[in-house]
């Protein structure tokens, strides 16, 4: 043992080096760290002197680690290297210097010292870029690729050998921080290891640059930065996000770039000096021109006294009366001003005047306060860019408490609520459409009724205007908070979401019950409880969905990268049935904003109510406006509007077989949207004499009755073996007719709507689904069985959607015959089996031809496990990881180099 272990030793260390790293930031400290985990030995650090009292982040964790740390303020002067600092530099010994963003000038006869001299790492695909501000330069040229590239150091022209590098795509809406953050950081740290190790092991390249191609831009200051506004759009963009602290423009500086799709949102008009057509103030920010008339929004903007607004609120006066702080946001505040000191160090005492900034703040402190705050305060949604809004301390604590309180939304939410006396509480239920963040009347004034199926009693009713709702869906993605919001921060509002919903759950139940006639206890347990389970599974996966790379064949002398991403889709629409209103909300929806997506919703005309009161707590948990828009109504109406539309790009439905063929057909012929459908089901649930009999009946009544029989994976149909037939009916008869009615109470239940009833009365007599009779008051009915149906007879064939149990009997031992007759239908939805036997178990759940198979159990959905059907069934899941598929896009990036 002794030895493997001095074996693996020898081995961890050798070709290790010993280094002297020369640079600064948190770059430079992360770049220090990984090599020391490597194994190398890093002999001395050298960085810039503390600023305002702070020690520079790389300075930070050597000190700590004990090792021997340099402050110089400059390595040479007047062209000459400084003796006594080349020779501190000379003493550690060093074999190699790593430069991790270096902003100094080093000596050659330093650079050059070391045995295997020196690389750095540069923000740009050199030789293009060369100079400072590479990456301000990779934006403002409207470079379609953005990288970076460790070479052999020179006397600092950035001109020397090529040793790694390693590119990426440039999005339209990149920033500097963004693409720092997303690419030449993380990989950049990763980069500098690997080439240390390159160099280690006597394997790293030298490739001369070429200047074919090679530029060099001077650094940009504020006095010389004013961007022409007479260019086309996606250039004054480039300028804009180029420049990042910088942005000059007009009379002001301008933040937060981006291209505009062809909708631009309505606003006041506004003269701007140089461009081509006036501006607009918008509620989101402002829209500039570009000489080719198209389009872009500025977020904020900084005046020359370095006030800085959003550019929404250019118009208005900027006043805002200062809120009293209750006590425990005084003793949060105390606590906001302890991070601020720990981040500003070198300040004596935060007061209320003390400026962030001012104090020696830089980004990556911004970041920090940031995390910092958000970690003390879980699910509030605070921004990089709300520090540089507030940037005194009593401006910052003003903000944060209006953000803690809501109070910073454009308006308070109205609701007219329509509210009922049951189950111990006043209920509240908004009752109008959903769209952009408000409840409002459609466009044309109807309403419809809809109806309690318990008693009959009128509600409410409402519907939407769907093309007001698709626009503000596809305004919330394309320029809304929602497509850029990190995506850890998109789960902790949708963990937010699920915590009112359970906050709320006995109220969401209540409607449940009301509109849909299901048992209160199951609204509670199954509507509601799996839909808050679904909304904490699918935020969870907002921060890990991810692409791959792919392994191709290469292009000598070329080599290539191919990767994938994973991307939103765009505005997407979601159509559900009316057996689980809030259930299969939560099955699409959650899954749907987890990638990203906002959405346009059709709940069912007749159980419109849980989803709108899903509504008004979306608005509570912060989602921003526009990201979900309810509209309830008809499906002639509605829902053929949402296949229609070409904004739309993706549908997901529930229902029948026939509407869902219509709405692929729809799909196809409008934009082509991407449809995931989930159908109609005649599930076969087979029940072999060896199973254990009390569960079989147990579970085989649950398997039909469940929430009435209004249920999409029901058990349409049972094969019983015919050895126990007649035993397992005895006992199905005794359970539904028990010596009590009120024993009998678990399978009977009001149905969801008065046309379903007639159906299923049509079903019994055998008659075709044309059948039509009066609505009754009362919607009951009481659990039915038939036993010896044969597979020609039409209700062993129909989907039932009801409480009726469908029983026919297989001779002993023909496995293979049951499963043919199990599989002789169109639908392929769910199927079931019991049996002790494994073996049997195994063999026929792999020749039943469905989306999901049950063994020895029914019914047993799980958020984590994808559920869909086959054939006639549709296609596409809902649940599981397999459901962020339907609502993402996967892009290949292929780079060479």
């Amino acid at each position: 043992m002794l030895f493997l272990l001095s074996c693996l030793l020898q081995n961890y260390y050798q070709n290790k080096l010993r280094l002297a790293l020369i640079g600064q930031s948190l770059f430079g400290q992360e770049v220090y760290t990984n090599l020391r985990k490597q194994g190398h030995r890093v002999v001395g650090v050298f960085t810039v002197p503390d600023r305002d009292g702070k020690a520079d982040p790389l300075a930070v964790v050597a000190e700590k680690d004990g090792t021997p740390v340099f402050k110089f303020p400059r390595w040479r002067v007047k062209g000459k290297p400084i003796p006594e600092v080349v020779e501190a530099y000379k003493a550690v010994g060093a074999e190699l210097n790593v430069m991790p963003f270096c902003s100094q000038f080093i000596p050659m006869n330093v650079i050059d010292h070391p045995a295997h001299g020196s690389i750095i790492y540069h923000p740009s695909i050199l030789p293009l870029h060369r100079g400072a501000s590479a990456i301000n330069w990779t934006l403002i040229q409207g470079d379609k690729k953005a990288g970076f590239s460790i070479f052999w150091a020179d006397d600092g022209l950035d001109t020397g050998p090529i040793l790694l590098q390693r590119e990426c795509h440039v999005e339209p809406n990149d920033t500097v921080d963004s693409l720092y953050n997303r690419f030449l950081f993380p990989e950049g740290i990763k980069a500098m290891v690997e080439s240390v190790q390159l160099i280690a092991d006597g394997k790293a390249p030298r490739v001369p640059q070429t200047e074919e191609g090679a530029s060099y831009e001077g650094i940009q200051k504020k006095s010389n930065s004013k961007v022409n506004l007479a260019q086309p759009a996606e250039a004054i963009h480039n300028w804009i996000r180029g420049h990042d602290k910088v942005p000059g423009a007009w009379t002001v500086t301008l933040y937060g770039s981006s291209m505009l799709g062809e909708s631009v949102p309505a606003g006041q008009p506004l003269e701007i000096e140089g461009a081509s057509q006036p501006g607009v103030v918008t509620k989101n920010g402002l829209v500039l021109y570009g000489s080719d008339s198209k389009a872009l929004m500025v977020k904020n903007l900084q005046f020359e006294d370095g006030k800085m607004i959003s550019a929404a609120k250019y118009f208005s006066s900027g006043d805002t009366a200062r809120v009293e702080l209750t006590d425990d946001e005084k003793k949060i505040a105390e606590e906001i001003r302890d991070i601020w000191k720990g981040i500003l160090s070198n300040v004596a005492a935060i007061e209320e005047t003390t400026d962030f900034f001012k104090s020696g703040a830089a980004s990556m402190d911004v970041v920090r306060l940031v995390e910092e705050i958000k970690q003390r305060c879980v699910g509030l949604q605070l921004q990089n860019e709300d520090v540089y809004m507030a940037t005194t301390f009593q401006d910052f604590i003003q903000m944060f408490v209006r953000r803690l309180r809501g109070e910073d939304q454009e308006e308070e939410m109205v609701i007219d609520y329509a509210t009922k006396d049951v189950n111990n509480m006043t209920v509240k239920m908004p009752w109008q459409c959903f769209i952009n963040g408000k409840f409002e009347d459609a466009e044309n004034g109807k309403t419809a009724n809809t109806i309690n199926p318990a008693d009959g009693s009128v509600t409410y009713a409402s519907v939407g205007d769907v093309d007001r709702a698709v626009a503000a869906a596809k305004e919330a993605f394309e320029v809304g908070p929602w497509g850029r919001m990190n995506p850890r921060d998109r789960g902790t509002l949708l963990y937010k979401l699920a915590d009112l919903m359970e906050e709320h759950q006995e109220e969401l139940a209540t409607i449940e019950s009301i509109d849909s006639g299901a048992v209160y206890t199951l609204a509670l347990k199954t509507h509601v409880g799996m839909s808050i389970q679904t909304f904490r599974y699918f935020a969870g996966w907002c921060d890990k969905i991810q692409g791959k790379t792919i392994p191709i064949n290469q292009a000598r002398p070329n080599r290539n990268l191919t990767f994938t991403k994973k991307e939103p889709l765009g505005v997407c629409a979601i159509v559900i049935p009316w057996n689980y209103p809030l259930m299969m909300l939560a099955w699409k929806s959650a899954a749907c904003l987890a990638a990203g997506n906002t959405l346009v919703l059709k709940p069912a005309q007749v159980t419109p109510l849980s989803a709108l009161k899903f509504a008004e707590l979306t608005v509570k948990a912060g989602i921003p406006k526009g990201v979900i828009n309810i509209v309830p109504g008809s499906g002639g109406m509605v829902g053929q509007r949402l296949s229609d539309h070409p904004d739309i790009r993706k549908l997901g439905f529930t229902g029948s077989t026939p509407i869902g063929k219509q709405i692929m057909k729809s799909c196809a012929l409008s934009n082509l949207k991407k449809v995931s459908l989930e159908l109609g089901g005649k599930s076969p649930l087979i029940i072999f004499s060896d199973c254990d009999m009390d569960k079989a009946v147990r579970m085989g009544m649950s398997s039909v009755f469940f929430n009435k029989g209004e249920n999409c994976i029901a058990a349409g149909r049972l094969f019983v073996e015919e050895s126990i037939h007649d035993e397992y009916i005895r006992r199905v008869v005794s359970i539904l007719n028990p010596p009590t009615p009120v024993q009998n109470a678990q399978y009977t239940s009001p149905l969801s709507l008065p046309q379903q009833l007639s159906l299923l009365v049509a079903l019994l007599k055998g008659l075709s689904r044309s059948f039509s009779s009066s609505s009754p008051l009362r919607f009951f009915m009481e659990p039915t069985l038939f036993t010896d149906v044969e597979d020609h007879m039409f209700i062993a064939k129909e989907e039932s959607f009801g409480p009726i149990m469908v029983v026919s009997k297989f001779k002993d031992g023909d496995i293979d015959g049951v499963l043919n007759r199990a599989n002789d239908t169109e639908f392929g939805l769910a199927s079931g089996v019991f049996t002790r036997d494994i073996n049997k178990a195994m063999y026929v759940s792999e020749r039943l031809d469905a989306g999901t198979v049950f063994v020895n159990t029914y019914n047993k959905t799980d958020v984590a496990s994808p559920f869909g059907g086959f054939k006639q069934s549709g296609f596409g899941k809902d649940l599981g990881e397999d459901a962020l598929n339907e609502y993402l896009r996967t892009k290949a990036v292929t780079v060479e180099y």
